[in-house]
């Protein structure tokens, strides 16, 4: 009984019609978040670095202007980016899971209420 119940649930997931490319592009922007991250704590300490070894004021200004400002641009868009892809996966996984946990307890309980005596 259970392994028609997990047939019919799998062939409900193919009947979705869902756009498998979706996948891919979620994946490709999970990974642009995560390198947007790195490059963002790169640029901000580049920034920082140069910023601290010059004594021109112009410079340093222009040194956090252009690598730590947009360092931290680039840590919270890809901050954002991998958190709401990563997330995303993560919730779609466990409702798939929850949706089968719940269906193979109605079995056990549907079998339990017919082995009961009436």
């Amino acid at each position: 009984m259970n392994e028609d119940r997990i047939n019919q649930f799998t062939q409900e997931i193919a009947e979705l019609k869902l756009r498998g490319a979706k996948g891919d592009t979620e994946r490709w922007l999970l990974l642009v978040g995560a390198i947007m991250l790195v490059v963002g704590v790169g640029l901000g300490v580049i920034g920082g670095v140069t910023a601290s070894g010059t004594t021109n004021t112009a410079d340093q200004v222009a040194a956090i202007a252009t690598g730590s400002l947009l360092g931290l641009v680039l840590v919270i868009a890809g901050t954002a980016l991998f958190l709401r892809y990563s997330m995303g996966r993560f919730v779609r996984f466990w409702m798939v899971r929850f949706v089968h946990e719940h269906r193979s307890e109605t079995d056990r309980l549907i079998a339990a209420i017919e082995k009961s005596p009436k």
